[in-house]
């Protein structure tokens, strides 16, 4: 990941569950989005990319199985199931639907984490350079290296959450983050309030006039985008 806090995304129906997997994976250096069924999960694919997907096999309305299935039909996101169950064939069905791991509940989240950074180390990384350098007109920010340099290529000191800012708003360049998406993805008690502080003096860094904003623009009633050259 190239330094980069990977993107998470669980799938589980238990509110529970969810929570607690949501607020261990935080700790443990993560950014994570968190959905209650299949449903839910698909719309949050359409507006993030995630590094990997936490999915439970046993879910109403759509199994974790059969959500699977479809989305190995379009995407090949890392994904490790959870489950109750313990039977070999259930492990079986769930590797040939196109999981890269299985965990039976309950487990040790540890485990997991081991699990996910293992999988992290082995899937494919983006080379297309191009794709990962924003251009935000005097100055550039890298995605891989999260370095802001100006014109000259000289290194424009950001601090780790204006990083993570401009990597999340940078990946989805274009796409409108409210207050509250932007501070959950954050974390590290974050709010909307200072959210609003740090667009302020990212504004400062990127902005020929940060009063008139050219690239990184608020989208009034829902929040900030960020727009490249």
């Amino acid at each position: 990941m190239n330094g980069e806090k990977a993107h998470i995304l669980a799938v589980d129906d238990d509110t529970r569950l969810r929570s607690l997997l949501t607020r261990f994976l935080r700790e443990s250096g993560f950014m994570v989005s968190a959905a209650k069924d299949a449903d839910e999960a698909r719309e949050l694919l359409k507006q993030y990319k995630f590094d990997l997907l936490i999915v439970d096999i046993m879910m109403p309305k759509e199994s974790g199985l059969e959500f699977l299935t479809k989305l190995r039909a379009e995407d090949n996101v890392p994904v490790i199931l959870l489950t109750a169950m313990s039977e070999s064939v259930d492990r079986i069905n769930g590797l040939e639907c196109g999981a890269d791991d299985y965990l039976p509940k309950p487990f040790e989240p540890r485990e997991l984490v081991l699990r996910i950074q293992n999988i992290l180390k082995r899937a494919p990384q983006e080379s297309e350079k191009n794709k990962s350098k924003l251009n935000l007109g005097l100055c550039c920010y890298d995605l891989d290296k999260k370095e802001l340099t100006n014109k000259h290529g000289q290194i424009i000191h950001i601090t780790p959450v204006e990083q993570s800012m401009l990597s999340i708003l940078g990946q989805k360049s274009g796409q409108t983050f409210s207050r509250e998406r932007l501070a959950d993805l954050l974390g590290a008690g974050q709010s909307p309030r200072s959210i609003d502080v740090q667009i302020t003096r990212l504004r400062k860094k990127i902005e020929k006039d940060s009063k008139n904003p050219r690239y990184l623009q608020t989208v009034r009633g829902k929040g900030y985008m960020l727009l490249t050259e």
